[in-house]
């Protein structure tokens, strides 16, 4: 079972939207505690949240979507509306581009749905590390918040490093915790591997900090970042399976980063705790 801000952090929607959800009854808590009012979620939600969030993001309004969902459209008939939905945005302004990635990423993760397999995803102690990182502030944890503020920070970041004569030593390595602020808000930390000693960055806006040691399930995803919403719910899933809880957000390791995003290999660390 999930609390409700990490279903939501798993699902890319707000924990807010969540609440929403559960007032009109489109998408209800698999268990609200009587004494707290706190809402759990399990895992085989996840597929109901992603036909809400494609319908949604094809222009149904809730109460249809809620209509839709009652009526148990298949994924062959949501792939069809997904790909007709898909067409439009490719003539749209460019602006479009990003909620057609995401509307993409959902249909992958109903087509993948009780089919990617669980077989890779390990268990292991991941070792302390030290980082040169530039951070910021996404509006929330959904790839279109994320994307513009990540990809900026590491444009800057390698540049800045190279003018301070600091070579990066191992891979990047990007977490990210939630923003003071709250609201959903999200600071993001975009570094790479260094080795010490590290001397003054003066007002670059890089800080060398140490990650500590966790334990953490790990899984590989293959390709662009925009679409790894299918891989980090099967890396929640298996977490739900096997008797743990996450314990915050996933670092992402770039293990390979060649120009061809759709190339990229990562490898998602999320920290776990027994159940």
């Amino acid at each position: 079972m999930f609390t409700i801000g990490d279903f939501a952090r798993y699902g890319r929607v707000s924990a807010r939207m969540l609440r929403h959800y559960d007032a009109i009854g489109l998408l209800r808590p698999d268990r609200t505690d009587p004494a707290t009012g706190y809402r759990f979620y399990g895992a085989a939600q996840l597929a109901r949240l992603n036909r809400v969030i494609a319908l949604k993001d094809l222009g149904f309004t809730l109460q249809q979507v809620r209509a839709i969902l009652d009526e148990q459209v298949g994924p062959e008939e949501l792939r069809g509306m997904l790909r007709l939905r898909r067409a439009e945005l490719e003539e749209a302004m460019r602006a479009a581009a990003a909620r057609l990635t995401q509307v993409e990423a959902r249909l992958r993760s109903i087509e993948s749905e009780g089919s990617m397999s669980v077989d890779d995803v390990v268990v292991k102690n991941v070792a302390a590390v030290r980082v040169a990182e530039l951070t910021g502030t996404a509006a929330g944890y959904e790839p279109e918040d994320i994307t513009p503020v990540i990809g900026p920070l590491y444009d800057r970041l390698f540049p800045l490093l190279g003018e301070a004569g600091v070579a990066p030593s191992g891979p990047g390595i990007a977490h990210y915790e939630d923003a003071p602020e709250g609201g959903g808000a999200v600071v993001v930390h975009a570094g790479v591997t260094v080795s010490a000693p590290v001397g003054p960055l003066g007002d670059t806006g890089i800080t060398v900090v140490e990650l500590p040691p966790f334990e953490a399930a790990t899984v590989v995803h293959r390709g662009s970042m925009d679409g790894v919403l299918p891989t980090s719910q099967t890396l929640a899933r298996w977490i739900d399976a096997n008797g743990y809880r996450s314990a915050g957000y996933a670092r992402e390791i770039s293990l390979e980063c060649p120009e061809d995003r759709d190339q990229w290999v990562t490898e998602l660390q999320e920290p776990v705790v027994r159940a």
